[in-house]
């Protein structure tokens, strides 16, 4: 049996990895094997930063609408039970936006909140 060799489409693939892997460090974008390992790691990275980053920024609205409702005299553990009596379906992202960017409309809603809870 005679070998075979890859020809064009190992090139094509190995070329897709190495433009990948553009811009790291030493061997890690010059070498197929070693920029291989860069990019599937890399690519676990990027994978775990995506839920990292979803965590961070829920604590970081759940911050903001406590910071919003003590200045509403609560505290942001009694708000979210009052506004689910309220029947208040804000999620957590529009609120903290309402606290930063309007406290008015975000002093109304916990107003009624308050009323219901």
């Amino acid at each position: 049996m005679s070998r075979t060799k890859g020809g064009y489409v190992t090139r094509r693939s190995h070329k897709k990895v190495l433009a990948l892997t553009k811009g790291q460090w030493g061997s890690r974008h010059l070498l197929f094997r070693r920029a291989q390992q860069a990019m599937m790691k890399s690519l676990w990275y990027s994978y775990v930063g995506r839920k990292q980053r979803a965590r961070q920024l829920r604590r970081l609205w759940i911050a903001r609408i406590n910071a919003g409702a003590r200045m509403q005299d609560i505290s942001y553990s009694r708000l979210i039970p009052a506004l689910k009596a309220a029947h208040i379906e804000l999620d957590r992202k529009s609120l903290a936006d309402l606290a930063v960017h309007d406290p008015a409309t975000f002093a109304a809603v916990v107003d009624l909140a308050k009323a219901a809870g």
